[in-house]
């Protein structure tokens, strides 16, 4: 199944695509579908349950949430400005900037931290009420994955989706390389016809501009912004001393094998700090995991690539057929770390930016299946378990490892011919049936693992 580009790399705010790209997009969509009736609201009621209660403060799903409910866009929110605060200080919200009415944090919202609805770990319910108690209108959300949302009607259609019209759909990694294979097409080439048959090429090469901008920017602010990340953790910002340090070791031109690799590592933390600290981001797929092709394609960049000069066209290349790779795992398993753990996190963005990686080395289609799958086999069976249920410890560290795993799984991919016993096809099935199978402790709900026996 075909998942566009936008769908795939949107635009959010952290520091989780799950648990508060998607909460803030339902909040939105409930809020304006009461449509003239907002007028009537004197209440609303919010329910969080499973994930989204147990490590919703943590993640910012609240503060997310309250902002959907005033009617703000991610892509176009003004970080500078409290909204959070003056809602605290008033203790009132506006409705869509419409319908002001009393609002408390505490009351208003209701963490069931004992429910896991069946549909899906990440639930919420949205009920409002008018002056004499009456409910004006109920609806329950799913936030499954990378940001994207499900209503309650909706959620059972995850694998009944409504295809989009492009020329090539595919359901496999087998698949995708019969059309390419057949259509004499590289995996960009694919990508492009199917964006191109729903927006103009003008459109689609400014969004992956957009998206190649926002994953760099984030870099380069995580260099140099220190500081506390927010949370319980005070968790010292590490990327501005690792910057530091690595800027001295070049100017004293100090011998170290391994160099390249503080660099991959420093990007990483660099994106994943400023994620953490509720920064504008890219899922990619998901917010857990945005330092990782971010890292891997300034690696790239700086290190890899064999022009005189860096041709830009290589991000194209680089951020379409990660995007391939990630439809496969959204079509055939997962993206969230609440229904398979951090492999469906963490695990994907390695995947995605090994087989990407490869694909901008020159590699055959063979490769880069291959290096995908290297990308995913050794994350298979990766926990969610996030101390205190901040996106921090270990899901920091955890994109730097990633990052170098990718570029790990794309040398030996290009350094083979292309031949492996394991396809990418085989891993994404074992990567959901892993998941499936990991207890829900381990299952972003911080009840297990590193949250339970880490003490901060």
């Amino acid at each position: 199944m075909y998942y566009s580009l936008n769908e795939i790399f949107a635009v959010g705010i952290g520091p989780s695509s799950s648990h508060t790209v998607g909460p803030m997009k339902a909040a939105k969509r409930f809020i304006d579908g009461i449509g003239g009736k907002i007028n009537e609201v004197v209440d609303i009621k919010i329910y969080l349950y499973g994930s989204l209660a147990l490590t919703g403060v943590g993640h910012g799903t609240l503060n997310a949430i309250m902002y959907g409910l005033m009617g703000l866009e991610a892509d176009k929110l003004d970080l500078n400005q409290n909204y959070i605060e003056k809602i605290k200080q008033e203790k009132k919200i506006l409705l869509r900037g419409k319908q002001l009415i009393n609002f408390e944090i505490e009351k208003n919202f209701v963490l069931e931290k004992q429910i896991f609805l069946k549909e899906h770990s990440n639930g919420m319910k949205f009920i409002v009420y008018d002056a004499k108690g009456n409910s004006i209108a109920e609806e329950i959300y799913f936030s499954i994955g990378g940001g994207t949302i499900a209503r309650i009607d909706e959620i059972k259609q995850k694998n009944e989706r409504k295809p989009l019209e492009v020329p090539y759909q595919f359901a496999s990694f087998a698949e995708l390389k019969e059309i390419c294979l057949k259509n004499n097409m590289s995996i960009r080439d694919i990508v492009m016809a199917n964006e191109n048959s729903l927006c103009s090429e003008h459109d689609t090469r400014n969004y992956l501009q957009k998206i190649s901008s926002i994953m760099q920017a984030n870099i380069d602010r995580g260099i140099c912004t220190p500081g506390i990340l927010p949370g319980s953790i005070k968790l010292q910002r590490r990327a501005p001393g690792m910057y530091k340090s690595l800027q001295e070791r070049f100017k004293n031109n100090i011998d170290d094998a391994l160099y390249i690799l503080d660099w991959v590592n420093l990007w990483a933390f660099a994106v994943a700090e400023e994620n953490a600290a509720g920064g504008k981001m890219i899922t990619a797929p998901t917010m857990g995991s945005a330092g990782i092709l971010p890292a891997v394609m300034r690696y790239y960049q700086r290190f890899a690539h064999k022009k005189a000069f860096y041709d830009e066209e290589a991000d194209i290349t680089f951020l379409t057929t990660a995007a391939a790779i990630c439809c496969l795992y959204r079509t055939n398993a997962s993206i969230s770390g609440a229904e398979v753990g951090c492999q469906g996190e963490v695990g994907v963005a390695c995947s995605m930016a090994a087989g990407g990686l490869a694909a901008v080395m020159g590699g055959s289609i063979n490769q880069i299946e291959n290096a995908a799958e290297i990308g995913m086999e050794h994350n298979l069976g990766l926990t969610c378990d996030p101390v205190k249920g901040l996106v921090q410890i270990p899901c920091i560290e955890r994109n730097a490892m990633a990052a170098i795993k990718a570029v790990n799984a794309s040398r030996l991919a290009i350094q083979g011919n292309g031949e492996h016993k394991v396809s990418l096809d085989n891993i994404i099935k074992t990567m959901y049936e892993t998941g499936l199978n990991l207890k829900s402790d381990y299952k972003e709900t911080s009840l297990g693992g590193l949250a339970k026996n880490v003490i901060c």
